[in-house]
């Protein structure tokens, strides 16, 4: 297989490609100009695994996702496939540890909660380019290990899967790789195989991560049944800063309305690093490219009016354009309230934590702007706490969900403030 490991020196004509590559979605590709013939001759049917262990995707499958959307946009069919069956074995790349393994019943539960966000990216249906859900329990559940061992394992080189960097980070650190993890890159590679057969799939996606799995179900599949498949990789997203993208001090970017709410959605992305606007403008939004270069470009305070644009872009396309319109006009309300700073830290209390009110104090304490109970205490004896820019006297005040119909800003004198919102 030819590993086209620049894909740049040759320049795509089909639309998808083309699109991708001016946005910054491409790493990897196996056969960029192959690939390419076929997408002019089109629709592919293409596909991107998920692991079903939580029960919604964050910010960091967000990505991938839009990759997927924009196949559709240019006229292709895209598979999203879910690991029912993988995750019952744990995907070991890259990973210190076993995952712990999920019951048949949350690993079901976890998919219903993520075919909900990728309905709201794509169009499922039964035509030409409509979205198909597929879990590969459907073909993994029933097989027969003697069967399997023969048919696909006798085309597994033990040595070649040792050599894959998602392995080797394992064993260099001398770190135990359990025989069912090792099973894991065999599945995933039969996955291509069978989506090969069953839906005519012809191409796989994923992050840069999975180049090594990707290339083994293409190995598989070249092998069974003789076919010219491809792999595609993204860039594995950090902020400019060297983060992870998606994760923030209080843990995952959910995409779930019900994880988290679209006003903390919307202030996550209207927080991102000036460098990164313009990179994430032309990611995550459908913003034409020039349009999203000049954003990004822009300097001092008028950054932020493209960070509001990024913000609203982004959360128009998972939670409607009336859920942005909300959020930025929340935030302005909050922010001149006072003007308090741009990144401000965010505590979500559910309608049962204060079901039966917390008190000023405790939510001082909470956000982070005192230490302790006692601090936050002294904090209001010294007059230097304030709710909604009105000096707090009383460290007993009940706060209950009739006051967090918006959201409600703390503050520890006049430099460090905080928001309250409840969830939902």
């Amino acid at each position: 297989m030819s590993m086209d490991r620049g894909p740049m020196t040759y320049q795509p004509k089909s639309d998808f490609l083309r699109e991708i590559i001016a946005r910054g979605f491409l790493a990897d590709c196996t056969d960029l100009q192959s690939l390419d013939d076929a997408l002019i001759k089109g629709p592919v049917t293409c596909y991107i695994g998920y692991d079903a262990t939580a029960k919604s995707l964050h910010v960091g499958h967000l990505l991938n996702i839009m990759l997927l959307r924009w196949w559709q946009k240019t006229g292709n069919r895209p598979i999203t496939l879910m690991g029912g069956g993988t995750t019952k074995v744990g995907d070991p790349s890259f990973r210190a540890d076993e995952r712990p393994l999920l019951t048949p019943d949350q690993i079901d539960a976890n998919i219903a909660g993520m075919q909900r966000v990728f309905g709201r990216y794509l169009g499922y249906g039964g035509g030409t380019t409509d979205a198909t859900m597929l879990n590969n329990a459907e073909w993994l559940d029933g097989l027969n290990y003697l069967e399997f061992l023969r048919d696909i394992g006798r085309h597994f080189s033990v040595n070649r899967m040792l050599s894959f960097e998602s392995v080797k980070s394992r064993l260099d650190r001398e770190q135990s790789l359990s025989f069912l993890e090792f099973n894991y890159m065999i599945l995933q590679a039969y996955d291509f195989l069978e989506l090969y057969r069953r839906e005519g799939c012809v191409l796989q996606m994923g992050g840069s991560d999975q180049w090594g799995n990707i290339v083994n179900g293409i190995d598989l599949t070249r092998r069974v049944v003789d076919a010219q498949i491809f792999g595609l990789t993204t860039p594995l997203l950090t902020t400019s800063d060297g983060k992870k993208m998606g994760k923030s001090q209080g843990g995952a970017i959910w995409l779930d309305g019900e994880m988290l709410s679209p006003y903390e959605f919307w202030q996550f992305w209207r927080n991102t690093t000036d460098a990164d606007v313009g990179r994430f403008l032309k990611l995550y939004t459908e913003l034409p490219v020039a349009e999203c270069d000049r954003l990004g470009a822009l300097e001092g305070s008028e950054i932020n009016a493209a960070k509001i644009i990024l913000a609203n872009e982004v959360t128009t396309l998972l939670h409607g354009a009336e859920a942005a319109a909300t959020a930025e006009a929340t935030a302005r309300e909050v922010f001149e309230r006072g003007g308090a700073g741009d990144d401000l830290p965010t505590l979500t209390l559910s309608a049962a934590e204060i079901a039966d009110g917390i008190s000023v104090a405790q939510l001082i304490t909470r956000t982070g702007l005192a230490a302790s109970g006692k601090e936050a205490k002294r904090l209001i004896a010294e007059g230097g706490a304030r709710m909604n820019d009105a000096p707090v006297t009383d460290a007993g005040l009940m706060i209950g969900a009739a006051d967090l119909t918006q959201p409600i800003k703390l503050s520890a004198g006049k430099k460090r403030h905080a928001l309250v919102v409840l969830a939902g």
